[in-house]
């Protein structure tokens, strides 16, 4: 059983609401250059109102994965979270005007829709300021055969764990999936999500995940390890495949007894504008070259080529296009 969909993404849905600002504006609000600072629904108004002119577009890490794939011509879908308020509208309006199908209405009541304040300094540098509101309620009612469906591949965002629900959410997704003939992905997020769950990452991995795409780090927080070449000699212990982004040493690709080293593309730190995305963009375009069937040299390719792109840009978003005059090697 398939559908027309290839990639089902899973996760936190939050808008974000990008504003450039001042250092001086970090020092009134008190938040450090470069930082990101969880706060509560009082100070993401206080917040919002003290900030000028701003962009207010869907965000989230595997939200923004979900839409690069999209404009890179894949047909998609989403399960999240948000209110049925200013931002939750904004963020259900700007997936469904890339194409991807949403899956779950907003929410009548509840808390707000999740928002992260990116504050971006004249150096390109971002400070966010994030509100999770609506986003962690999200829960084992919303997965079901009719919101998840048939789809090529689903990507679970390791931040789902966070949530209340999450690992409940996130085994009912799998065991709908497996019935299904679904591959099952999963993004780990960040080294400290690793760190909070990696006992429950690592069942989850043995047991239920086809696809672990991360960056170096957050792999050695899994397996315990200090070294990349402890690390590559962990993963021997498991069956997955593993897409590792190593920022300017490019990615590594290992799948059994395959071992695949790409290198990053050649740019200088002139042409780096904002790196935040770029994790988000490889995932993207790994996968989309994954589900189009490629091997996986030509995946690794495609993720590298979408990763570099995004960094010479402010914001994370794939253009649409970007592949169709890409040609591998």
């Amino acid at each position: 059983m398939t559908d027309s969909i290839q990639l089902l993404g899973i996760s936190n849905a939050i808008v974000d609401v990008l504003a450039h600002v001042d250092e001086e504006f970090l020092g009134d609000i008190g938040a450090e250059l470069g930082s990101m600072t969880l706060i509560d629904q009082n100070r993401a108004h206080e917040i919002y109102n003290q900030m000028g002119p701003a962009t207010e577009m869907s965000g989230g890490s595997v939200a923004n994965t979900v839409a690069g794939f999209a404009n890179l011509g894949g047909a998609t879908a989403y399960i999240g979270k948000v209110r049925d308020d200013q931002l939750g509208r904004i963020f259900n309006h700007d997936m469904k005007s890339l194409g991807v199908d949403i899956r779950l209405p907003k929410a009548a009541d509840g808390a707000p829709t999740a928002r992260s304040h990116v504050l971006i300094t004249a150096d390109g540098q971002r400070t966010m300021q994030t509100y999770l509101g609506a986003c962690l309620e999200l829960g084992l009612a919303d997965i079901s055969d009719e919101t998840v469906g048939a789809p090529k591949a689903i990507l679970l965002e390791g931040y789902v764990w966070d949530i209340a629900e999450g690992p409940a959410l996130a085994r009912k997704a799998i065991e709908i999936a497996h019935r299904n003939g679904t591959t099952v992905a999963l993004s780990l997020s960040d080294s400290f999500c690793v760190e909070r769950h990696r006992d429950s990452f690592v069942e989850f991995v043995r047991d239920g995940v086809d696809i672990v795409i991360a960056d170096e780090d957050e792999v050695s927080a899994l397996v315990e390890t200090g070294d990349f070449d402890d690390t590559l000699a962990a993963l021997d212990d498991f069956d997955n495949l593993f897409a590792i982004t190593r920022s300017a040493k490019g990615s590594v690709i290992v799948y059994g007894d395959e071992k695949i080293v790409q290198p990053a593309a050649g740019v200088s730190s002139e042409q780096i504008v904002d790196t935040t995305g770029a994790g988000d963009a490889y995932c993207a375009g790994f996968l989309f070259g994954w589900a189009n069937d490629l091997p996986l040299s030509h995946c690794a390719q495609y993720g590298t080529y979408c990763a570099t792109k995004v960094i010479q840009q402010l914001g994370g978003r794939i253009e649409p296009g970007l592949l169709d005059d890409f040609e591998v090697r």
